[in-house]
């Protein structure tokens, strides 16, 4: 197993890694909605949490084209619908997803999104 990092990406806020690669996949934990140019709504902060999952997967030698499968987290699934229109224009090839309502995410986000994918 390799330990991803990353400075293009908001750094973990606990004890554990942006991303772990093992074998030819990453597994990038939860990026949340926040960060530069992330306002308190949900279409910017999808927008965010997207940059900053890409940003974790291009230092492990993958990318968002790579994803085969995403967990997303909403605080509020009233926003599926403008989630989901962003999130399709980044993910065309239709990775298989889980996506949840959560009583809460960490320091207020709206909304966090984690990944497995192919390393090039």
């Amino acid at each position: 197993m390799k330990q991803v990092s990353t400075e293009k990406a908001p750094a973990a806020v606990g004890p554990y890694s942006q991303a772990i690669i093992s074998g030819n996949l990453v597994y990038a934990s939860g990026q949340l909605g926040l960060g530069e140019g992330a306002n308190k709504d949900i279409a910017s902060q999808t927008e965010s949490a997207i940059q900053n999952l890409s940003e974790v997967l291009n230092a492990a030698g993958s990318g968002l084209f790579k994803v085969v499968k995403t967990t997303c987290f909403l605080a509020d699934i009233a926003d599926f619908a403008v989630f989901n229109g962003i999130y399709a224009k980044y993910f065309p090839q239709k990775p298989a997803r889980s996506l949840v309502q959560a009583a809460a995410l960490p320091k207020g986000a709206l909304v966090e999104i984690e990944a497995i994918a192919e390393i090039n």
